[in-house]
């Protein structure tokens, strides 16, 4: 089963939906800190409503702890970038990947961004800059499921 890793986040309500979609897609989530939010119970219910206690959530102390853990786990981390990827319609998921994506604010260094096993970008329209983290997250978990047949019935 595909996984989803977040590089700290930095709004709770775009985890929140993220865990929705993750809860309801039935994919593990990663969480890497620092977070630009406190993680507390009460603001984490009110992003992920009642989704939270069904979510299978790793928080990671760091970037570093989340990478050795899923390395060693013989996955591949697939980074969603607009920097020199593959486009997602030309891209083969598998079942053993993790789905990275960077930080609201400024996605994830350099270093992070060479350590992926592969580069995918969901193709805009000219000019436009990114689309919002949830919505990326949403698309490219669908369409990893649907590659491998796993998309719930």
């Amino acid at each position: 089963m595909p996984e989803i890793a977040l590089y700290q986040p930095d709004i709770a309500q775009n985890v929140g939906t993220i865990v929705r979609t993750a809860v309801a897609l039935g994919m593990p989530v990663h969480v890497m800190e620092p977070m630009g939010f406190v993680w507390d119970e009460p603001k984490m219910r009110r992003a992920g409503m009642d989704y939270l206690d069904r979510a299978n959530i790793t928080r990671h102390k760091s970037y570093t702890n989340f990478y050795e853990q899923v390395k060693a786990q013989g996955k591949r981390i697939v980074l969603l970038t607009t920097k020199g990827a593959t486009p997602i319609q030309d891209f083969e998921f598998q079942a053993n990947d993790v789905l990275l994506f960077g930080r609201e604010s400024a996605g994830v260094p350099g270093d992070v961004h060479n350590q992926a096993d592969a580069r995918v970008v969901i193709p805009m329209v000219a000019g436009e800059r990114s689309m919002n983290l949830a919505i990326t997250c949403g698309i490219t978990a669908y369409e990893a499921l649907k590659q491998q047949n796993m998309l719930p019935k």
